[in-house]
C-alpha cells in the first residue's frame, strides 16, 4: 500500500458540504472566449430566425403534405423534449448522456462525494473527480463539467470499480473493485494528478459494498464481510513512500473476517447471501448488512452480531438457522457435507430428524442460491438499497418498488408502494428521502413516507445517488450525471425554470440535417450497382444520413422457418442480406469517390465517406443506416428491433424491422415494413401497423457493434417516457411513441379501390394522379384515423410503383400477365416529427421539425416488380449546448437575488444554546453536550461530527493530531440522544 507523511487538514463543518463553493463572490467566474463566441453565434441565429423579416424558408422548397387523422392522444402523444420540462425541476447537467459507442468498457458504475468533490468509478477501473467549485465551468470532454481522471487499472476490465465511499477524516476515497481489491485514493490538487495511497486484496470475489465507520467495512459474495481496523489504516498512512510495500502487507494482513467469527458463535448459515448493501448507523454505533432477503445488525464497536431479521420483519435466531430465507452460498454445500458427521456428535440437543431436516433445508437453500446467481430465480422482494434518515429510521428499497421503514433496532415499521419499478438507490438529506428507480424516475418523500414529488430524471435506470454542494446527484445507467437542487420540489424550481427559459436562445443551436430514406421490394432478385446508383443518385448531395429498407430479399418456406429459428437464439441476417449490404456499401463509396474527382481543383467542403452504423434483418426484410463521416461523432446509441406479423405473429414474411439512433441528443426511429397483401386485406394491414407500433421494442444493439453493448443498452425493459408517468401503463406507451422523429417506410401493400386495370393505366398515362389518389386505400384509412395516426406523407406526384414486369422500363411495364394486377402505390414513406402545430418552426417546444424536399419513385430501375422510392427530409434539430447551459445555470444561481435569499434562509441556524464540559479521556465520566433549539417555528436539523483528536501536552499545546471522518465516531465517543419536551 502507499503511504504519505502529510497530515490532511481538518475537514470543514458537515453542513458546509451542501453550500456551493461557487457562491463565493470574491472569486467571480467568467465565461471563456470560446464559450462567449458560441453564445453570440446562437444569439445571431435566433435573431435571424425569429426577428429579421428576410428569414423565411420558401414554401416552394418543400412538398405539400397530407396529415392523417388521430394522434395527439394516448400512445400517439408527441414526446415532450423541452430542455426545461414542466413536470420536473430544472437540473444541472454535470455529465450529459454520452453515446454508448464511445463508452464500451468505460461506463460509470458508482458515485460518491467528499466535502469538496464528486467521485465516480468506471468499468475500466478508472476513477474521475469533479471539484464542486468547478460545477458550472466549461469542460473539455463530453460537454461535461471539468474533471480529472486516473488511468484504468486493468486493460481487461477485471478491476472495474463496484462501490465507493468517502473518508473525509483521512482525506481519502475508498473504492472497491471487481477483482476483490480495495483502494484508497487522494487527488494531488497542485499537480492535477491522482495518487493511489493505499491498496490491498480484500476478497477473492468482487467487492460489492463498502462503508466507513471509524473502520473500513467491505462486503463480498457468499456473506463475506471484512473489516480493516482504524489502527491498521492509521499505521499504514503513517509510513513513508519508501515503505509503501509494507503498508500493503500491513493492510492485507490486518483485516477481521466476520464470517469466521459468526461461525464460531453458531451463526454459520446466517451470512450466506452476497452482501450488496452495507449501512452505518453512527448514532447507535451499528452496521447493517443486507443479503437478498434479510439483514444482519452488528455492533460497530465490538463487531458482534446482534440480530438477524428477514425482509418480512421476522427475527431469526440460532435455533432456527435453517429457516433463514437467504440463499446458501455454493461452498456451503461442501461445508455441510464435510462437517455433517461432526455436527451429529456435538449437537446432541437435536434429534436425528431435526439434524437431517436442517441439512436438507440448507442444501435446498444452496440450490436456490446457485439458481439465483444463474438468473433462474427472480424474487421481486430482494433488497436493492439502504439508507438512514436524520431521525434514525432505516429505509430499504426493494426490487418490486416497495419502500420499507425500519427502526434502528431492526423492527419493521411500515411500507409504501409509490412506484412499480425497482428501487435501485436511496439517499436522505434533512427531512427528505430521495429514491431512484429502474424506470429512471426519482421520488422525494418526507420522513413519514408521504410523496412530495416525482419526475423522470433520466431516460435510463438511476443507479446511484450522492449529496454535495447543494445538489442530489443522480448517476444513470447510460453514464449521465445530473444534479438536482436539495430544495426540489420547491419554490426555487419555478424561479430557475423561468430564468433559464428566458436564456434559451443563448444555449440552443439549430442544426440542419438532410436524411435520405429509400424503400424497395426487390422481389427476391439481385440488382446491379448501376440500378442502385440510379435510385440513390441524391446521396452524392449534402445528405447526412441514408436509410435503406428492402423487402423480399429472400423468400421460401424453408428460409422463413430457418429465420424464425435463428430469431429465437438472438441471431439475424443471411448471406443474401449481407450481399445487399456490401453492394450498397460499394455503391456509396464509388459515388462519393467520383464526386471527389469531379470536384478536384474546386472549393469542396471536406467530407468523409458514408459509414454503415447499423442494420437488422428479419427473414425477408432488411433495414440499414449509413452516416456521413463528419456527422458520425454526433450519432450513436444504435439499437435494433424486429416484429413478425406473419402466421401467428411469428413468421417474418410480413412484419417490420427497425433501427433507433440518437442524433444530436434527439431520438430517431426508422421502421421498414411489409404488410399483408391483396386488395381486400385492408383491415389486416391496419392491424399489422398497430401491432408493429405497439410492440416494437429496441432491446438490443444493432449487429454492427460489439454485442458487449447489450448489457449497457437495455437489459431490462423499463417504464418509459416522461409522458407515461401517472397517465398510462407500460403496455400503453410503445417505445416508438417516445421518438422525436419516426419514419415508416416499406411495402405497405395498400391498393386502389373501385378502379379497373384499364382505368388505372389510362389515368397513369395522362399523369392524372389526383383522381387515383382519391381511391388510395391508405389515404382513406389515414383520413378516417384508422392507421398511421397523426403521421404525414408528402403528396404523391409519381406513378404507382406496383406491379411491373421485370426488365421493362417506363410506364409501359405494368403487369401484362394473365392476372393484370391493378397498379397501386404500395411502396410508401410516412413520418412523424415533434412539431406541435402544422407549419411550426423548430424550437425548444418542437425540437425536431422536418419537411420533405423530394418524394419520388425511380421508374428506370427494372430489377423487380416494384419500383424503388426515395424521400429526402430536411430536418431542423434544436440542439442544447449543455456546456453553455450549465454556465447559464450557475450564473442564475449566483446572481438571482430571490434565489440567493431563499438559499440563505435554508442555511440559517436557529438560536441555540450549547453547553459542554472539557472531555478528559483518562476517566470514564460522562460529559454532556446540550443543544437547545429556541426557534419555535421550525425544527433544527443537526449532525455531530468528530473531526479528530489530539494529545494535549503540559504546556497546553496540541500534538499528534489524528483526523477522523464524519461518517463515524471514534471509539471513545458515544452519543445518546435524549430529546427534551
Amino acid at each position: 500500500m502507499d503511504a504519505n507523511d502529510d497530515i490532511p487538514s481538518p475537514s470543514p463543518r458537515i453542513f458546509d458540504r451542501y453550500a456551493s463553493s461557487s457562491d463565493d463572490d470574491s472569486q467571480p467566474s467568467y465565461p471563456s472566449l470560446h464559450s462567449t463566441n458560441r453564445r453570440l453565434d446562437y444569439m445571431i441565429q435566433f435573431l435571424d430566425r425569429n426577428l429579421l423579416p428576410q428569414h423565411s424558408s420558401s414554401p416552394n422548397a418543400f412538398l405539400p403534405e397530407f396529415v392523417a387523422k388521430g394522434g395527439g392522444q394516448g400512445i400517439f402523444t408527441l414526446p415532450d423534449r423541452r430542455a426545461l420540462h414542466p413536470n420536473r425541476p430544472p437540473h444541472l447537467e454535470l455529465r450529459p448522456h454520452p453515446l454508448r459507442e464511445t463508452q464500451f468498457g468505460r461506463f460509470l458504475k458508482t458515485i460518491a462525494t467528499t466535502d469538496r468533490q464528486l467521485w465516480a468509478g468506471s468499468e475500466s477501473g478508472a476513477v474521475r473527480v469533479w471539484e464542486f467549485k468547478d460545477l458550472y465551468e466549461e469542460g473539455e470532454e463530453e460537454d461535461a463539467a471539468p474533471f480529472r481522471e486516473s488511468s484504468a487499472l486493468s486493460s481487461n476490465g477485471n478491476a472495474a470499480v463496484t462501490c465507493m465511499v468517502g473518508d473525509e477524516g483521512n482525506g481519502l476515497v475508498w473504492s472497491g473493485h471487481r477483482d476483490g481489491r480495495i483502494r484508497g485514493w487522494k487527488m494531488d490538487c497542485e499537480s492535477g494528478g491522482f495518487k493511489e495511497w493505499l491498496s490491498g486484496q480484500a476478497h477473492r470475489g468482487p467487492v460489492l459494498s463498502i462503508i466507513f465507520t471509524w473502520d473500513v467495512w467491505s462486503g463480498s459474495e457468499g456473506g463475506n464481510i471484512r473489516i480493516w481496523p482504524w489502527e491498521a489504516i492509521d499505521n499504514a498512512l503513517s509510513l513513508t513512500m519508501e515503505e509503501r510495500h509494507m503498508a500493503s502487507l500491513l493492510m492485507e494482513r490486518s483485516f477481521v473476517d466476520l464470517r469466521s467469527q459468526v461461525a464460531v458463535n453458531g451463526f454459520s448459515s446466517i451470512l450466506n447471501s452476497d452482501i450488496k448493501c452495507l449501512l452505518s448507523d453512527n448514532i447507535r454505533a451499528k452496521v447493517w448488512s443486507a443479503g437478498y432477503l434479510s439483514f444482519a445488525l452488528w455492533d460497530a464497536r465490538t463487531r458482534e452480531l446482534l440480530k438477524v431479521v428477514n425482509i418480512d420483519g421476522q427475527i431469526e435466531n440460532r435455533v432456527e438457522l435453517s429457516l433463514v430465507p437467504d440463499f446458501a452460498m455454493e461452498d456451503e454445500i461442501k461445508m455441510k457435507i464435510v462437517t455433517s458427521s461432526k455436527k451429529e456428535k456435538t449437537q446432541s440437543s437435536f434429534g436425528f430428524f431435526q439434524q437431517s431436516r436442517n441439512a436438507i433445508m440448507g442444501a435446498a437453500d444452496a440450490v436456490r442460491r446457485v439458481a439465483a446467481k444463474g438468473g433462474f430465480v427472480d424474487d421481486s422482494r430482494r433488497i436493492e438499497a439502504l439508507t438512514i434518515a436524520i431521525d434514525g429510521m432505516i429505509w430499504v428499497g426493494c426490487a418490486n418498488g416497495l419502500l420499507i421503514q425500519w427502526d434502528g433496532n431492526g423492527n419493521r415499521i411500515q411500507d409504501f408502494q409509490h412506484h412499480p419499478s425497482a428501487v435501485l438507490c436511496l439517499c436522505s438529506f434533512g427531512s427528505q428521502l430521495w429514491a431512484g428507480y429502474a424506470s429512471g424516475t426519482v421520488q422525494v418523500l418526507d420522513l413519514e413516507g408521504n410523496r412530495l414529488g416525482r419526475w423522470v430524471a433520466h431516460s435510463n435506470s438511476v443507479l446511484q445517488m450522492a449529496i454535495g454542494a447543494g445538489y442530489i446527484y443522480t448517476l444513470a445507467k447510460h453514464g449521465g450525471i445530473r444534479g438536482w437542487n436539495i430544495t426540489s420540489p420547491g419554490p426555487l424550481d419555478s424561479i430557475l425554470r423561468s430564468e433559464l427559459t428566458a436564456k434559451g436562445f443563448l444555449y440552443t443551436r439549430i442544426e440542419n440535417l438532410t436524411i435520405l430514406t429509400g424503400t424497395w421490394n426487390v422481389g427476391q432478385g439481385r440488382a446491379s450497382m448501376g440500378s442502385l446508383e440510379t435510385w440513390l443518385h441524391s446521396a452524392v448531395s449534402d445528405v447526412g444520413i441514408i436509410v435503406i429498407g428492402l423487402q423480399e430479399v429472400e423468400m421460401g418456406a424453408g428460409f422463413l422457418a430457418m429465420s424464425a429459428v435463428r430469431e429465437t437464439v438472438g441471431r439475424d441476417g443471411s448471406a443474401v442480406g449481407q450481399w445487399w449490404l456490401d453492394l450498397i456499401d460499394e455503391t456509396l463509396r464509388d459515388m462519393m469517390e467520383r464526386k471527389s474527382q469531379d470536384m478536384m481543383g474546386k472549393k469542396l467542403h471536406e467530407r468523409k465517406m458514408y459509414e454503415r452504423v447499423g442494420s437488422r434483418q428479419l427473414a425477408s426484410m432488411l433495414i440499414a443506416v449509413w452516416v456521413e463521416g463528419n456527422l458520425k461523432p454526433h450519432v450513436g446509441d444504435i439499437d435494433a428491433a424486429a416484429v413478425p406479423c406473419g402466421f401467428g405473429r411469428a413468421i417474418g414474411n410480413k412484419g417490420a424491422v427497425g433501427l433507433r439512433l440518437r442524433v444530436y441528443d434527439r431520438i430517431f426511429c426508422f421502421v421498414n415494413c411489409h404488410f399483408a397483401a391483396h386488395l381486400e386485406a385492408v383491415g389486416r394491414r391496419n392491424a399489422d401497423f398497430d401491432h408493429v407500433y405497439r410492440t416494437m421494442t429496441f432491446s438490443r444493439p444493432s449487429n454492427v457493434f460489439n454485442t458487449a453493448a447489450a448489457g449497457a443498452s437495455s437489459a431490462v425493459q423499463m417504464l418509459r417516457g416522461a409522458n407515461a408517468m401517472g397517465a398510462h401503463s407500460v403496455e400503453a406507451m410503445p417505445e416508438l411513441s417516445e421518438a422525436d422523429m419516426v419514419v415508416f417506410l416499406g411495402d405497405f401493400n395498400y391498393r386502389l379501390d373501385g378502379v379497373s386495370y384499364d382505368e388505372a393505366r389510362d389515368f397513369i398515362s395522362q399523369r392524372s394522379f389526383d383522381w387515383l389518389r382519391e381511391r388510395d386505400q391508405l389515404r382513406a384509412e389515414m383520413e378516417a384515423g384508422n392507421v398511421f395516426q397523426g403521421m404525414r406523407e408528402a403528396v404523391i406526384t409519381f406513378a404507382p410503383t406496383y406491379k411491373f414486369d421485370k426488365h421493362i422500363a417506363g410506364l409501359s411495364g405494368y403487369d401484362s400477365g394473365e392476372k393484370k394486377r391493378i397498379p397501386a402505390w404500395c411502396d410508401r414513406i410516412l413520418y412523424r416529427d415533434s412539431r406541435r402545430t402544422l407549419g411550426s418552426e423548430c424550437s425548444l417546444d418542437s425540437p425536431v421539425v422536418s419537411s420533405v424536399s423530394q418524394y419520388e419513385s425511380c421508374m428506370d430501375v427494372t430489377d423487380s416488380d416494384h419500383k424503388p422510392v426515395i424521400c429526402i427530409f430536411s430536418v431542423e434539430i434544436a440542439r442544447i449546448d449543455e456546456s453553455v447551459r450549465r454556465q447559464e445555470f450557475g450564473d442564475v444561481m449566483r446572481s438571482n437575488e430571490e434565489i440567493r435569499c431563499k438559499i440563505e434562509e435554508l442555511y440559517k441556524i436557529p438560536e441555540t444554546i450549547v453547553s459542554t464540559n472539557n472531555i478528559i479521556l483518562q476517566n470514564q465520566d460522562t460529559s454532556i453536550l446540550r443543544i437547545t433549539n429556541k426557534c419555535v417555528e421550525s425544527n433544527a436539523l443537526f449532525e455531530i461530527v468528530c473531526q479528530g483528536e489530539s494529545t494535549i501536552k503540559d504546556d497546553g499545546q496540541a500534538s499528534d493530531h489524528h483526523p477522523r471522518g464524519s461518517f463515524g465516531f471514534p471509539l471513545w465517543l458515544q452519543v445518546l440522544l435524549q430529546p427534551l419536551v
